[in-house]
């Protein structure tokens, strides 16, 4: 078999892997019914066009108004969060830049879902876990509390950050909030957080 045979058939078998790859993401989207996936740089030129694409999205089905409210501030929070605190520092990881963010919405039956992702330093985990520990603890009336203080005093946490964003969603949505930190190095992880707004059946 000549190189140029061998060059052509490997292209083929790359392609072929690639649309398998786009396909089976395609079914899984349409299973979890995922109507916005973003990965690149968060701007706020980028919000409005996400929370535009969403609202839109909603009135086509004709979703109750305080539902469209809800993931609307949940998405404005979540992108918020990435846009001014994301942190800036390069990883070791080519595939994650620390200039950009990841962003998913999508729906089932009972409830809209709000994913967003971005890269923190390792010495910010343990006082953002401590925030969002406190906030899955309380009850409504505990957040709305919490809410209060925060903007009396500017920190629930000694460590650093008032977390005001993250109390403002749990508070908006009365769920509470899921996280995790996947580690890339010994400087960076990456924070995933997943926001929860029940739909009126």
């Amino acid at each position: 078999m000549n190189l140029k045979k061998m060059q052509m058939e490997t292209t083929l078998k790359a392609s072929a892997s690639y649309m398998e790859f786009v396909m089976d993401f395609y079914k899984r989207m349409k299973e979890y019914d995922i109507s916005l996936v973003y990965e690149g740089e968060i701007t706020q030129e980028i919000t409005l066009a996400f929370t535009s694409m969403a609202e839109r999205n909603m009135t086509l089905i004709d979703e109750d108004g305080s539902v469209k409210k809800k993931v609307y501030h949940v998405m404005v929070e979540c992108l918020q969060n990435i846009c001014k605190h994301a942190d800036m520092k390069d990883s070791h990881d080519p595939s994650i830049s620390s200039k950009t963010g990841m962003f998913i919405v999508g729906k089932n039956v009972d409830e809209y879902f709000v994913t967003s992702g971005n890269l923190v330093t390792n010495d910010k985990i343990e006082w953002m876990k401590e925030i969002l520990n406190k906030i899955n603890s309380l009850d409504q009336e505990g957040i709305k509390q919490l809410f209060k203080e925060t903007l009396k005093n500017g920190s629930i946490s000694d460590k650093g950050g008032a977390g005001l964003g993250f109390i403002d969603i749990a508070k908006k949505t009365g769920n509470k909030l899921e996280y995790h930190f996947q580690h890339i190095d010994d400087q960076h992880s990456f924070f995933l957080l997943k926001s929860k707004v029940t739909r009126k059946i």
